[in-house]
Order: C-alpha cells, then structure tokens, then sequence
C-alpha cells in the first residue's frame, strides 16, 4: 500500500480555452494534476496543452487525447505541446501501445490506460511489460446510475491492480464523500470535474477535495 496520500486531478472538459482557464486560475494551486479533457482537445486542439502547461509549469499535465491508433504521431504532437502524460484506450492494440510508450519515456513522460469494459488483467500485465504503469477506472455505469457510491466490485478492482505494481486513478461524478470510501485502499489518483467547477466554489471544492484526502490518508 503506497505511504503517499493520493493526487488530486482536475478533469477540464469544457467547450473552450477561456473557460477552461477561468476554473483553472482558481484552483491550479489547489490541484496537483490539470486533464485538459478529451472535448477541450478536440475543440480547441492541442494548443489547449501548451498554453496550460505554459501557464503552469509546476503542475502535471494530462492531455486526454484517448489514443485508439496512429499512437506514435499523435502521442509525439502531445508531448510537444509539453504533456506530462497521455491517455490510451485499453482497446487499442499492444502495437499502438509500445509505440505510444515509447514516445512517452522519450520525453520523461508517462502513459495513462483508460479502462473500457472489455480490458483483462492478462491484457494488463503486456501492458506493464511495456513499461506502461498507470491506468484510470471508471466507477461502474450501473453503480453510477443508480446513484450509488463506488460497490465492492469497483473497490476489489482497484486494489487487485495496486497490488500489481499499478498506480491506479479512479473518476466517475466522485464526490467528496466519496474518497472515505477508498480508505485503505491504494489510489494514485483522484479525478474530479463537474464536482469542482460546479461548485459556487471552486477554490473551495478543491480545497475540500484535497482535505478530505489528508484526513483519509492521515
């Protein structure tokens, strides 16, 4: 079980740029990690990257390009643009990954695994192989559905992949309430959006996220 507490990452899926950094100024020194999410991407490009890691270079740097295929181009224009890490589907092909990889350690960065439905623990010791350690996990469509907290099930699968040698990072509308759920278990991560910029405020709900950490962790 990892002795740190978790991180705290700030998912920014917003429509724009200037949104996204009317939330960031507020909490950037709050967050540890700032995902520039997979709609900002794709709406504003990856000029969206460079211009938050320019403005904060002292903070990790998702880009939540979510890599299916074409990894080493893709992968190679992420980390460019200053990166820290990139996210991959577990769906794409063991090729992709290695590729994606590869870009990565070249630029002292990092490859985050998005877990989809169909991905297998066998997968995920290949990936491993490849020097790949991080993976996200989604709470369960159902459990969130019902709106229910995070079930046994989703818990057992966090831990199983810690166990592994993994650093595991978990969204899915979590909630403060929810990092007392994950008490004794090794979470690398936690990712929160609408929780944060929702919020009347921001800068609070950061603060209130990072705490709630502290307190579980202590």
């Amino acid at each position: 079980m990892q002795s740190d507490k978790p991180m705290l990452q700030l998912a920014l899926d917003t429509l724009d740029l200037d949104t996204a950094l009317e939330f960031t100024r507020l909490v950037a020194e709050v967050v540890d990690i700032i995902e520039v999410g997979t709609i900002l991407c794709l709406a504003e490009g990856l000029s969206a990257v460079k211009t938050i890691k320019t403005l904060y270079p002292d903070r990790l740097v998702l880009a939540d390009v979510r890599i299916a295929e074409a990894g080493g181009l893709i992968s190679k224009m992420v980390f460019e643009a200053g990166a820290n890490w990139v996210s991959v589907l577990s769906s794409a092909t063991l090729s992709t990954m290695e590729v994606v990889a590869k870009e990565a350690f070249s630029h002292g960065g990092e490859v985050q695994i998005e877990l989809q439905e169909d991905w297998t623990m066998e997968n995920a010791m290949k990936w491993q192989a490849l020097g790949i350690k991080q993976v996200i996990i989604h709470r369960s469509r159902d459990t969130e559905k019902a709106g229910m907290s995070w079930g046994s099930k989703d818990l057992d699968i966090v831990k199983d992949l810690s166990d592994k040698g993994f650093k595991v990072s978990v969204t899915g509308k979590l909630s403060i309430d929810d990092i007392a759920v994950f008490k004794g278990i090794p979470v690398y991560a936690f990712v929160a959006g609408r929780a944060i910029r929702d919020a009347g405020n921001p800068t609070q709900a950061a603060k209130d996220f990072q705490n709630a950490i502290k307190a579980t962790w202590s």
